[in-house]
């Protein structure tokens, strides 16, 4: 995975690396400490189509349960089945091993959304 310093945020703690037109997506850190151990993670099917804004996946936590947000509209291209099998994972690597899905999208363009922050403008957002 590249440096976090680079990723896209969104404001439900949601993080995008992006590559092209591909984007892998995963929970922040800031959201993994908040939800605290994760004991389930349930994900989109591969070849899934996600919208913008809409719940595709849910994490459950010994202290709540969380949804996973679609940060931009494509189509599911791989699902970490790691992180299904080893929630935990979520806590210990949030921004590598615990990474969740990834998408591809029709336009890369997308991704300069003004939904989406940079570094400074999340941690900002969460205060750290």
């Amino acid at each position: 995975m590249a440096d976090k310093t680079t990723f896209k945020f969104t404001a439900e703690h949601e993080w995008l690396d992006i590559d092209g037109n591909t984007a892998t997506i995963g929970i922040t850190d800031f959201a993994a400490d908040k939800l605290g151990d994760v004991v389930f993670v349930e994900l989109p099917k591969v070849g899934s189509s996600i919208q913008s804004g809409k719940v595709v996946g849910e994490i459950e936590s010994t202290k709540s349960v969380g949804e996973l947000f679609a940060p931009v509209d494509g189509t599911v291209v791989a699902a970490n089945g790691e992180v299904t099998g080893r929630p935990e994972l979520v806590n210990e690597d949030p921004f590598g091993a615990g990474w969740m899905i990834r998408i591809e999208v029709a336009d890369a363009t997308v991704f300069d959304s003004a939904e989406l922050m940079d570094f400074d403008a999340y941690v900002a957002l969460v205060g750290e």
